[in-house]
């Protein structure tokens, strides 16, 4: 999967409709002429939580002709125990199974584990762990730094110098949220290091940006204040040829009659806007 240089190779991450059963959701991916998914085990009623086997969701991604990119995700990966070692693993059995390609890590984010020298220890300890996990079974971790104030990881720096640390390059990647990354104040890009791309925008001209969260998360249109157009355009134009995934958790995007119209219309204007 690759892009050329002006255009972008769109996904669709399954709480953009997380009311559709799995079927369903590859059957949107394919009308909207995309080729990769990623689905989740956190929404409630649906697989994964509702216990459908990995082999089942294979077969219905494979009818259907969709790759399944990821699963997301591990949570509170960086605060390594071992509840999250068996969370870990179950996870990771599973997205092998369903022929997955990756496994999305997504850190501590309720104020703890934030003190310099224990976030960086911290992450190091569970990224040396998951490195074995995700090996044995062929994986990748994409890393996702959220760029929320009481997150244990904001930057993508740290998370690449723990990736190096630990010896990790060939089988941890890093999540850009385009997001989470307007959120953080962090300049930098890492277009090498990165396997995935996730973009929503924030319309609402009332909330400030330290006041922004999941539910402000819309699909990306012109009144669009995270920079995703420029996002998008800086991550192409320095290398970055992998996926660029729609993860909106507004409820107005994920009650919508007609979300392929309105995933068509947003995927027509990043397209136009980047020229």
């Amino acid at each position: 999967m690759g892009a050329a240089a002006s255009q972008p190779v769109f996904a669709i991450n399954h709480i953009a409709t997380p009311k559709l059963r799995p079927a369903a959701f590859f059957e949107l991916a394919k009308t909207l002429g995309l080729q990769d998914v990623e689905i989740r085990n956190d929404l409630a009623r649906n697989a994964i939580v509702d216990g459908t086997p990995a082999g089942e969701i294979r077969a219905l991604a494979e009818a259907a002709g969709v790759n399944i990119a990821t699963i997301n995700a591990l949570q509170r990966f960086n605060e390594w125990t071992p509840e999250r070692e068996r969370e870990a693993i179950e996870l990771a059995d599973y997205a092998r199974d369903v022929g997955a390609a990756a496994l999305v890590l997504v850190p501590v984010n309720d104020g703890t584990g934030q003190a310099d020298g224990e976030r960086q220890a911290n992450l190091r300890e569970a990224l040396t762990a998951l490195k074995l996990i995700l090996e044995s079974r062929g994986l990748l971790g994409f890393v996702e730094p959220l760029g929320f104030e009481i997150c244990s990881l904001r930057s993508k720096r740290e998370a690449a110098e723990a990736i190096e640390a630990v010896g990790g390059k060939g089988r941890f990647k890093l999540v850009h949220d385009t997001f989470h990354h307007h959120l953080a104040g962090e300049p930098a890009f890492f277009p090498q290091l990165t396997g995935l791309v996730h973009i929503s925008g924030v319309t609402d001209t009332a909330v400030s940006v330290s006041e922004m969260r999941d539910p402000h998360r819309v699909l990306v249109d012109e009144d669009d204040r995270l920079g995703n157009v420029d996002q998008i355009r800086a991550l192409l134009e320095q290398g970055y040829n992998g996926l660029f995934s729609f993860e909106p958790f507004a409820e107005e995007v994920q009650e919508m009659a007609h979300p392929a119209a309105a995933i068509s219309t947003s995927m027509a204007l990043i397209r136009t806007r980047l020229g």
